[in-house]
């Protein structure tokens, strides 16, 4: 998942949501280095991306993807998946929902920047002027994820042809994402719950 399914999967939990939104900036033993609910939302993060990556769901949706991107559909799909859960009216009901999230997201983040890696020091205000978490509900806000990705990614070229097959599959991948994300949810709280996780 990107980084809208895990601020929402942060449960309005401040220091939960500021380690689930680093976690990737955060290499081995570092996430020590933080206080103890920070580092609950770093494991979380890392339980997220595994419990989606093993999911059927996750790896049926990747097949619709891998002809133009091979091994890295795992990557566009969990921005595409951050798309479904922003039109999701269940989880948002409407857009104004879905742009307070958004801004109480960034102003939460805002209060921990002192602590950011400086990586994501670097990224944080590219996201709030550009209003990253807000705009994955549009498909010029995943074109330019994906294209995002291609710039990083060692093996890839140009990302139209993925984003292309997104559309010719949008809804098939979107039925998916509707039976897999109620369990993530459910999975996510559990290890939030559990102390020993």
């Amino acid at each position: 998942m990107n980084y809208l399914a895990h601020a929402y999967l942060s449960f309005e939990q401040p220091e939960i949501l500021v380690g689930n939104i680093i976690s990737d900036y955060i290499k081995g033993k570092k996430q020590y280095d933080y206080p103890l609910p920070i580092q609950k939302g770093i494991q979380l993060h890392r339980a997220i991306d595994t419990f989606t990556d093993g999911h059927p769901a996750t790896k049926q949706a990747k097949k619709y993807l891998a002809p133009a991107v091979g091994t890295y559909s795992g990557a566009f799909i969990d921005i595409v998946f951050d798309h479904y859960l922003a039109l999701d009216v269940s989880r948002f009901p409407t857009t104004d929902a879905l742009s307070v999230f958004s801004e109480n997201a960034y102003h939460t983040l805002n209060l921990y920047q002192d602590i950011f890696p400086e990586k994501f020091q670097r990224v944080f205000p590219h996201m709030k002027q550009n209003n990253w978490l807000y705009n994955y509900q549009y498909e010029w806000g995943i074109e330019k994820s994906f294209a995002s990705i291609t710039r990083r990614a060692t093996y890839l070229t140009e990302s139209e042809s993925c984003f292309e097959l997104w559309k010719e599959h949008y809804d098939p991948i979107k039925q998916l994402y509707q039976s897999f994300f109620p369990e993530l949810k459910a999975y996510a709280l559990d290890f939030l719950q559990c102390p020993n996780k």
